[in-house]
């Protein structure tokens, strides 16, 4: 059966949000206050993909080398700046990815209880990606802030010492895991050349940061 109850963020040294159970994943939505929390009953769930690469995304890779097609209807008045475009077809659930150890409480009393989770290292998440990026890793941030409406970054640091207080029922394990949540978007990257044309689309699913926060389950 699952469990949603209130719990209370600490996000930085003084700052304490209210946090509600929903249906979605624990976050904060850092540092804005009174976000939804959620307490799960299962940890975090891993990408899908295999070939995931963790580490974000370098420099534009070379021009292709193949010939641009050519397309009699395109005319511009000036040429294209050549470069590797990046663009989203579908975005998905945030998935968390964790710094530092998962840490566990058990209540084994027969009343309702608090437990404090305080992060214990420091660490950064950039962008990983499942599938064959071209574009700089700051080309498709920008698209699918523009395209979503959402705040990505290249990397996130979450840090050593953010705390967070939860109830915990009784007979109840409450896991927490601190770290960066990351939007998953599929899409492709694809050469514009000078002429305008459009070379190879190449397929790829990215996973941005986009907010440092808190994931909490409970097992019983």
């Amino acid at each position: 059966m699952r469990i949603s109850r209130v719990a209370s963020l600490l996000v930085g040294p003084t700052l304490e949000i209210a946090v509600l159970g929903t249906a979605d994943p624990a976050f904060a939505e850092y540092p804005t206050p009174a976000t939804a929390q959620a307490v799960e009953t299962a940890p975090p769930a891993d990408p899908e993909e295999g070939d995931l690469v963790e580490g974000g995304v370098g420099e534009v890779e070379t021009a292709p080398t193949e010939v641009p097609p050519k397309d009699p209807q395109v005319h511009p008045r000036e040429p294209c700046e050549p470069h590797y475009l990046w663009a989203s077809t579908s975005k998905y659930k945030k998935y968390h990815k964790g710094v530092g150890p998962t840490q566990s409480n058990y209540n084994g009393t027969s009343r309702a209880a608090k437990s404090e989770f305080t992060s214990e290292v420091t660490g950064e998440v950039g962008i990983a990606v499942s599938g064959t990026l071209k574009a700089k890793a700051g080309v498709e941030v920008a698209e699918i802030d523009q395209e979503y409406g959402v705040q990505l970054s290249v990397k996130l640091t979450a840090k050593m010492g953010n705390k967070i207080t939860v109830d915990m029922p009784p007979k109840y394990t409450t896991n927490a895991k601190y770290g960066v949540y990351r939007l998953k978007t599929d899409g492709y990257s694809q050469w514009v050349y000078a002429n305008c044309t459009k070379g190879v689309k190449h397929n790829a699913a990215l996973y941005t940061p986009t907010r440092i926060g808190w994931y909490i389950w409970e097992t019983h």
